[in-house]
């Protein structure tokens, strides 16, 4: 069933500068998806789009039913109870420990104490840190946090904007791993990235933008299908 369908996009910034250009994209709940390309390739604008950062000059964006392009600023809460979002730089707040990082998005959506406490404790995986500050975990455990919190509320869809960005490649794959088991719990994953070797390993769909086009949609791909 499908989840996202983008249709007829276009974006164009002040500068002039063409991000996305006739584009169309269509993925189906429970997908893993890999969004890669060059630098101003648009894949940046697109994941923004996803989640209502930024806006088409025209074409539409429906997720889950919703048309995102047409979403008003007062309505845009709507849309991102149902995703989550992984940055690169993990924007934890820093005079937070890891346990209220979490339990605030929790708290935003109504949950009492008692589930935010069971949930946040599952889900981070670092029950022996739950009470320290982000400055004191290693790049690997904020991006669990940053996980954690992006899925507390059991989004239908996970969008990643390099998230191992700035995490050695061991780390990298261990972050994978996590993404690879939210996958398998039936979320749909949606991550832009630049490195080949998490690509490379994970046989996923692998969507590839050129000038903000779709210039091919591989099933099972890697990035160096990118030159094939």
């Amino acid at each position: 069933m499908e989840l996202i369908r983008v249709s007829d996009v276009q974006k164009t910034y002040k500068t002039g500068t063409v991000a996305l250009y006739d584009f169309n994209l269509s993925i189906k709940k429970g997908e893993f998806v890999f969004v890669i390309g060059a630098s101003g390739s648009g894949k940046s604008t697109l994941i923004k789009m996803l989640y209502r950062e930024e806006k088409p000059d025209k074409g539409s964006i429906i997720i889950g039913g919703i048309n995102v392009a047409k979403l008003k600023n007062r309505k845009v809460y709507v849309l991102r109870r149902k995703l989550g979002v992984v940055f690169q730089d993990f924007k934890l707040l820093p005079k937070l420990t890891v346990y209220e990082n979490v339990a605030f998005a929790m708290e935003v959506l109504g949950y009492d104490k008692k589930e935010i406490r069971k949930r946040v404790l599952e889900l981070v995986g670092l029950k022996n840190k739950v009470r320290q500050y982000p400055d004191q975990l290693s790049g690997g455990e904020q991006q669990r946090v940053v996980i954690a919190r992006a899925i507390v509320n059991k989004p239908k869809l996970l969008i990643c904007d390099e998230p191992t960005g700035n995490l050695d490649p061991d780390t990298s794959m261990e972050i994978m791993k996590v993404l690879e088991q939210i996958n398998a719990m039936g979320t749909t994953i949606i991550m832009a990235t630049h490195d080949r070797d998490i690509v490379d390993k994970m046989k996923k769909r692998v969507v590839i933008l050129d000038h903000g086009r779709l210039a091919r949609d591989i099933e099972k791909g890697g990035y160096y299908n990118e030159r094939a």
